[in-house]
């Protein structure tokens, strides 16, 4: 039996804590992957259960049907397991009403994010979804082509403005430093190409807040799936594992009505910036070497990589001593004890992270996750021991011929790991990846 409203589930199972059907649609979602219906989601559906109405999340895969076929035959209903050593809490969600498969039924897409009751656009479509050339500007074909977020933004926003309804608040939840500016200048730049009487408009009344999104999320297995299943006694096919810890931190900057996300453990403040660099530079440039280093030496999952003792030290040190330094961190921001939790999460045995997961797209992670760090010790006549290994490692990786390369620059990453100055050719002046560290320094 699939899961449905129908459903009788275990009493230890939480359910939302609203009429469903009356909520309107004040979400829509870009990339629903798995990530997104552990997080914001969640919070979304927190803040319903909590008292707050009309934040229905309307999903849109921009390529796959995949998540559609999971979640639709269900009426959007999926659960969230969060598992940790001491075992595994589920949850229900029911903040997601439908999901749209972008190329079958691109109108639909359109009309939904002109919506009157829509307020908010989230993304969650990964740094390679922003279509950014080498010097982080807008690749203005890529972004005018069919399967591009910029499209249906463009479309949808000519109809609100032509309607005289208000703008929306674009809120990306993806891991991209200073992602708030980098949507806004994107959108931008694509309305200035495609949709220049929009601009002026875009600019004035729309807003996108930075944030900073945070919890270990592993790609669902059939494993998983069947867990899940034991314990429901039905089918979910939208099933998705966790960790226990979430965050997410947002810049107060709306354009109109949203959730009280802060109510339900979201944290709303002026400036997002330490936080979101703690998280690239220290977890999410931690994950990356784990990643290579950790396949490399024959590894599967992260907490199996975090256990090797000749790789957990390389890691405490990448984050304490190289990340740490770079961080200008707010007040009750305590770095050491960050670090410590973040040690203490990869470690979990409970979740199933795989590294070839994280191992994905290493163009688009590394400059914010590696190569700032790496260039302000090299400003300051330092080296970072750590992160030159998780450096040598990706060059290791990419040529070794062991694993896939997914990667939207796979051939030329391919091409430049196998030269002898394969740094040079990745990262010098005149590199693939360009930025402020020099290897050869």
């Amino acid at each position: 039996m699939r899961l449905s409203p129908r459903t009788r589930l275990p009493a230890s199972v939480r359910r939302p804590d609203y009429d469903r059907a009356a909520q309107a649609a004040g979400i829509v979602h870009l990339g629903i992957g798995a990530f997104h219906r552990a997080h914001q989601a969640v919070y979304t559906d927190a803040a319903m259960s909590g008292g707050d109405r009309d934040w229905g999340i309307v999903g849109v895969s921009l390529r796959s049907g995949d998540v559609a076929a999971q979640l639709n035959p269900q009426d959007g209903l999926y659960t969230v397991s969060s598992r940790s050593a001491a075992g595994s809490e589920i949850s229900l969600i029911g903040a997601v009403q439908r999901v749209l498969v972008a190329p079958e039924n691109p109108q639909a897409v359109i009309d939904a994010l002109a919506a009157p009751a829509t307020h908010i656009v989230s993304l969650t479509v990964t740094e390679k979804g922003y279509l950014r050339g080498a010097g982080g500007e807008l690749d203005r074909a890529a972004a005018a082509g069919p399967a591009s977020l910029y499209r249906y933004l463009g479309a949808a926003l000519a109809v609100r403005k032509a309607a005289g309804l208000p703008g929306l608040t674009l809120l990306s939840c993806d891991n991209l430093a200073n992602n708030g500016a980098v949507l806004r200048g994107l959108v931008s730049a694509h309305l200035d190409a495609e949709h220049p009487d929009l601009l002026g408009w875009f600019e004035s009344e729309c807003r996108c807040p930075a944030t900073m999104i945070d919890r270990i999320v592993p790609a669902t297995t059939d494993a998983d799936r069947a867990a899940v299943e034991a314990e429901l006694g039905a089918r979910d096919e939208g099933a998705v594992v966790t960790e226990a810890f979430s965050q997410w931190v947002i810049e107060d900057d709306f354009a109109g009505p949203r959730p009280r996300w802060e109510a339900v453990g979201a944290e709303l403040v002026a400036d997002v910036a330490p936080y979101e660099t703690a998280k690239l530079r220290m977890l999410n440039g931690a994950h990356s070497a784990l990643a290579y280093i950790g396949l490399l030496n024959g590894h599967d999952y992260v907490h199996q990589a975090i256990a090797d003792p000749a790789i957990r030290p390389l890691i405490q040190r990448l984050m304490r001593d190289e990340a740490a330094p770079t961080i200008a961190a707010a007040p009750g921001q305590n770095l050491t004890a960050y670090a410590a939790a973040l040690l203490d999460r990869f470690a979990n045995p409970a979740l199933d992270h795989r590294l070839i997961q994280i191992a994905m797209d290493g163009s688009q992670k590394i400059p914010q996750r590696w190569l700032e760090t790496l260039a302000w010790h090299q400003r300051r006549g330092a080296h970072c021991p750590s992160l030159e290994r998780a450096v040598a490692a990706w060059i290791d990786f990419l040529r070794s011929g062991r694993f896939p390369i997914d990667d939207p620059l796979a051939g030329r990453l391919r091409e430049a790991a196998a030269a002898p100055d394969a740094a040079q050719r990745l990262f010098g002046a005149e590199g693939i990846i360009r930025s402020d560290w020099n290897p050869a320094a």
